[in-house]
Parts: structure tokens; C-alpha cells; sequence
């Protein structure tokens, strides 16, 4: 087997205890199936829940508090408590770990965005195994992801991964409730995430499954970024190389690329123009313009632009419609005021050069995710 980048996501119930607290021999099962890949030679980033978990009873709380300023608080002593236990056992196989903490604002800027690929790049490239948590600590309500799925599968875009694993309590995805209806089938595979899979999920806990629904949504979101998904359980040392060779237990979820054998990654510009940028305003074009962008692969043009909406500056991101329907976003080379002048005086001042290249344009669709 070549060597593959896996991206594992692990969430509290797979690493803490109960009644709070790190629950060491769970950390021994992930860390133990996740030295053996490594051993084979494939390289790891670890997208790491459980601060929180590990931290609260430290502060005297009996159960996992609600309010932010305790679950931050939580989180502060309970990260460095998880991170020394992820030292110590991963120590024991001789590999060194790095904590990396982020946040939504480290998606949405874009240079942080490149600082945080470089950086993780780095480390991969002198064997460290990333360890990357939400900011807990300092995240307030609009800089957070929506869970850790979420954070894994954009870990997982961002570097380019191969396949991005979710473990958890559960072997796979199911089409009902397997608790309660004996007749209850596993997915093994599914293709596209339509959104009768996400109604067959329901919401957080409805199949017993802790989530489903989110697993579901960030594997849809890998999907985007051209990355396949598994969602299942670890049982032992081997569960990871089992899962990288498709024999894993549980459910996966592929993407269309994976019956080609070829990897089809989303390049990491084109990855935070969809997914992570700031929309700015509108720019509205005609069929031409449209069949150019959708259906050639070219750049959008000065004379294919009807109409612009909003007020945004060279460089910024923008929504690109065609008879009121979006078709993709894009970085505009001109502001909004120079397109509206040129569009309004054909025969007067022109602009020269693409208003948005096609290396900075994405279609269709683009990730719910904002």
C-alpha cells in the first residue's frame, strides 16, 4: 500500500471518562492503532475532543458544566491534562506530539489559514503527530466550528488528507435506530450525502449514535474537499490500518473520485475561497459569461458582468449569479464602485485583465459550512 495522510478525529465519550477526567486505557486504544499506522509509515494528524471533559472536575465541578465561562475554564486546565497524557503514551512508541489550538477566525483569514498548513506541513515532514483542538478557551460563538467533526474534516481538507477517519462510540451508520429495531441495517459504504441520509440521521443522540446528523454533515463537507470519510469504531491496535485497507467497522463514505483511485484533493486556495472567506457582496453575469465559467473553465470577463451588488475592494470574495441563481464565488480583481463605472460606460473606461481568474473561482456547490 503507498503511504496515505489520514486525518482521525476522536471525540470525549472515546477518551474520558463517565464522571470526567481522562480515561487512560481508552487514550491507550487510540494512541496504540495510531502509532501502528505510523509504524507502517503513513502519516497522522490527530483531531483531539476532551478538553473540557478532562478538566471540569478538576475545578470541583461533579458534572460537565453549561455556562461558557466554566466550560472555558474547563477547557483551560483540562487541555494541558490531555496533552500530558498524549505525551506519555505516544512517548512509549517513540513519537512526539505538538499541540496546535484553532480557531474559525485561523480558517477565515487567509495568511493564518497558509500559517496553519505550513505549519502542520512542517511537522509531518519530521514525523511529529499534530494534535489539533478548538481554542476553547478564547473561541466565543461566532469564531467556533459547529463541533469537532467539522474542525477534522476542515483539518482534513486543509492538508490535503487522504482519508479522514471519525471515530466513535458506534460501528457505523445505520438506517434506523439499531437500539431499538432489531431489523436496523449498517451502511457500509454510501455515496453522495443527499439529505434524505441527513433526515434518516435526525437530530444529535436520535440513533443512539451521539451525533450522526454532524458526522454526516462533516463528511459531506470532505466530500466538497474531495476526501473520503469513515465513520466507525476502534477495537484494537490494528482498527486504523484496517480501516486505510476498507475493511473498517463501520460505515464509509466515499467520494466519487475513490472508484478512480485517484486522489482529486481541492487545492488549499481554492479550499478557503469556498469554504472559508468572507462573501462581500455580488456579481451578477449573462449565460455566456456563466457557460465560460461552469462549462470552459475560463475567467470571468468585464463584458459578461449585467449587473454588481454590495460594496467590496480589489481582492475580496465574491457570489457570482446568473438569472438569480448562484453558480460559484470568486476573488474579484476590482472593486465593486470601478465594475459598476465600467459596465455603465462601455465605451469609456475599461478595465483590463479578468475580473475574477480562473484560479480563483470555485462553482457550485460550495459548503453550507460558514
Amino acid at each position: 500500500m503507498s503511504k496515505k495522510r489520514v486525518v482521525v478525529k476522536v471525540g470525549s465519550s472515546s477518551l474520558a471518562k463517565d464522571q470526567g477526567g481522562c480515561d487512560l486505557d481508552k487514550m491507550q486504544l487510540i494512541v496504540s492503532t495510531i502509532a501502528t499506522l505510523r509504524d507502517a509509515g503513513h502519516e497522522v494528524v490527530l483531531v483531539s475532543s476532551g478538553a473540557v471533559a478532562s478538566g471540569y472536575t478538576r475545578l470541583g465541578f461533579e458534572r460537565r458544566p453549561r455556562k461558557l465561562a466554566a466550560k472555558q475554564a474547563a477547557a483551560a486546565v483540562g487541555q494541558g491534562l490531555l496533552m500530558q497524557n498524549y505525551n506519555q503514551l505516544f512517548g512509549t512508541y517513540d513519537y512526539t506530539v505538538a499541540q496546535i489550538l484553532l480557531t474559525r477566525g485561523d480558517f477565515s483569514d487567509q495568511e493564518r489559514y497558509r500559517h496553519a498548513f505550513q505549519t502542520v506541513s512542517l511537522l509531518l515532514s519530521r514525523g511529529v503527530i499534530p494534535i489539533i483542538n478548538e481554542n476553547d478557551t478564547v473561541s466565543v460563538s461566532e469564531l467556533t466550528f459547529s463541533d469537532n467533526d467539522m474542525l477534522g474534516a476542515l483539518v482534513a481538507g486543509l492538508v490535503h488528507a487522504d482519508l479522514y477517519v471519525i471515530l466513535t462510540d458506534t460501528d457505523g451508520f445505520y438506517d434506523k435506530h439499531p437500539q431499538k429495531y432489531p431489523d436496523a441495517k449498517r451502511f457500509s459504504t454510501i455515496g453522495e450525502i443527499t439529505p434524505e441520509l441527513l433526515a434518516l440521521a435526525g437530530d444529535a443522540g436520535s440513533l443512539g449514535t451521539g451525533g450522526m446528523r454532524s458526522k454526516l454533515i462533516a463528511a459531506q463537507t470532505a466530500q466538497q474537499l474531495g476526501i473520503s470519510t469513515f465513520i466507525g469504531r476502534a477495537v484494537d491496535e490494528q482498527s486504523l490500518m484496517h480501516i486505510l485497507e476498507g475493511n473498517g467497522e463501520g460505515t464509509y463514505a466515499h467520494h466519487p473520485s475513490h472508484t478512480t483511485g485517484e486522489k482529486n484533493s481541492v487545492p488549499a486556495r481554492k479550499q478557503w475561497i469556498a469554504i472559508h472567506s468572507r462573501v462581500s457582496g455580488e456579481i451578477h453575469v449573462d449565460a455566456g459569461a456563466a457557460e465560460a465559467l461552469l462549462e470552459k473553465n475560463r475567467s470571468l470577463l468585464l463584458a459578461g458582468i449585467c449587473r454588481v451588488i454590495g460594496s467590496f475592494d480589489p481582492g475580496e470574495v465574491v457570489d457570482v449569479y446568473t438569472d438569480g441563481k448562484p453558480i460559484g464565488r470568486g476573488k474579484t480583481r476590482f472593486s465593486a464602485d470601478e465594475l459598476r463605472i465600467a459596465i455603465a460606460r462601455p465605451d469609456g473606461i475599461r478595465l483590463s485583465g479578468d475580473v475574477i481568474n480562473r484560479d480563483h473561482w470555485v462553482s457550485q456547490p460550495v459548503s453550507s459550512y460558514r
